[in-house]
């Protein structure tokens, strides 16, 4: 089965999406938190809604890095 050149190596992916959760995870809750922060106190509920709706967002921001990265590497299947 032929890749294309414009897909990464499962290793380049495992490597970017431990980048993604050391870097970018931590990045997108401060960003969160700062936008929020911007506006008065909402009440608790609406403020949870908001948190609820921010992580369900980068849930699927994220799904496309993580896809496949539990998975053994196909170089790894081929060998068997």
């Amino acid at each position: 089965m032929a890749r294309s050149p414009s897909r990464l190596s499962h290793k380049a992916r495992k490597r970017l999406s431990i980048l993604f959760l050391v870097v970018g995870l931590p990045a997108y809750i401060v960003a969160c938190v700062t936008v929020v922060n911007l506006f008065d106190r909402p009440p608790i509920l609406l403020e949870l809604a908001v948190y609820v709706a921010l992580g369900i967002v980068w849930a699927f921001l994220a799904r496309p890095i993580f896809l496949g990265v539990g998975r053994a590497a196909p170089e790894d299947e081929d060998r068997e």
